[in-house]
């Protein structure tokens, strides 16, 4: 069946064009309402799974019945964007491009393994036990779908992530670990002239911190950290009873990221300023994802199912985290980046190339022929 770029996009446009941020739960909805009618008309098992405040996932398979997973395919429908998004700024496409929320983060990249599986053939099919998981809050850490991913990736021998390749096509090999951090400082007022000593600072106590943790970055490692939002206090003639501290830790080693688990947690018990009390409340986490032999194998299969595609294979290691790095701790063959080429993600000018959608669609489905084999 040769590939219309035309009808792609207009089976591409629903996806686009409705407001699905993380907890937009009608939006999340309708997606995936398309999607389950896209694989039962396909003849897959759709199975929706409850994921408490963030709405519903979804698990489909081509053989519900097998106890292993020889490949596990992972999406998810969520965007980063509000509600209104699509109303101000619908899909829209011109000679090279496609543009709208999500077109490369990551829709296209759901559509892509529907196209690819729809087009693989038969017999590959019988090989092959297939899971896709699509899960509707990977764009806030995957709180609610984690456990759900990673009990599925357990059983399986190879998880492909359909994220955007790079803007330059390279794909994804590693991906740094994420955590964040709410952090909540709190002392005791006092008049700043009258009796000063009688005050706890909370914004002194979060000074501390910063500069501490500030000290702690360590960028040979890959190992930082980042207070990108901080508030406190209520008047310049107060002791600041109370300060607040968003922190966002980065690290390419999950046994880096342990010891400074330790740190904090050393620091809570024992504040900078005696009087004060912390809070720390972990609202992120996703660890490294790591190349092992296994993957290194697996990326070896990727490059030469590329180069008969006429695709020159590259890999990057990046800093943003994906659901690679949740399904990496318990799979050890894992690579990102199947979804087609595109740019700008989270912002208002996203893109996604036009002609790199039918060569990534060829890509995955010769990928997935030679595990069958």
């Amino acid at each position: 069946m040769s590939f219309s770029v035309e009808a792609y996009l207009n089976e591409l446009r629903p996806l686009i064009d409705v407001d699905c941020g993380t907890f937009t739960l009608p939006g999340i909805e309708q997606v995936a309402d398309i999607l389950t009618e896209k694989y039962q008309h396909m003849g897959w098992n759709v199975k929706r799974v409850a994921l408490d405040k963030a709405g519903c996932g979804l698990e489909v398979r081509n053989k519900p019945e097998a106890d292993h997973i020889d490949v596990m395919l992972i999406g998810h429908m969520d965007t980063v964007f509000p509600v209104g998004t699509v109303a101000e700024r619908p899909m829209t496409f011109d000679e090279t491009n496609a543009y709208g929320p999500g077109v490369s983060d990551m829709k296209s990249g759901l559509l892509n393994v529907v196209y690819a599986l729809r087009g693989l053939d038969k017999t590959v099919l019988d090989k092959l036990s297939l899971c896709i998981c699509m899960n509707p809050d990977e764009e806030t850490g995957s709180n609610f779908s984690a456990e759900w991913l990673k009990s599925v990736a357990k059983n399986a021998k190879t998880v492909l992530v359909a994220e955007p390749a790079r803007a330059n096509g390279a794909l994804v090999k590693a991906r740094k670990g994420l955590a964040g951090y709410d952090i909540e400082f709190k002392g005791k007022a006092a008049h700043a002239g009258n009796e000063p000593e009688k005050g706890r600072s909370a914004i002194h106590e979060m000074a501390h911190w910063i500069t501490t943790l500030s000290a702690m970055t360590n960028f040979e490692t890959g190992t930082t950290f980042n207070m990108g939002v901080v508030s406190g206090g209520t008047a310049s003639n107060v002791v600041a009873e109370k300060a607040t501290a968003d922190l966002d830790i980065r690290f390419w080693s999950n046994e880096e990221y342990a010891q400074v688990e330790e740190k904090l947690a050393a620091m809570v018990e024992k504040p900078f300023i005696d009087g004060v009390t912390v809070t720390l409340t972990r609202n992120a986490y996703k660890p490294a994802m790591t190349t092992s032999s296994k993957t290194e194998e697996l990326m070896v299969l990727v490059e030469e199912c590329g180069k008969e595609e006429g695709i020159n294979i590259e890999w990057m290691a990046v800093g943003g985290g994906s659901d690679g790095n949740t399904t990496a701790l318990v799979c050890d063959a894992v690579l990102d980046g199947f979804g087609p080429i595109g740019g700008g993600l989270h912002t208002a000018d996203e893109y996604l190339v036009l002609d790199s959608i039918e060569p990534r669609i060829r890509l995955l489905q010769r990928v997935l022929t030679r595990l069958a084999d």
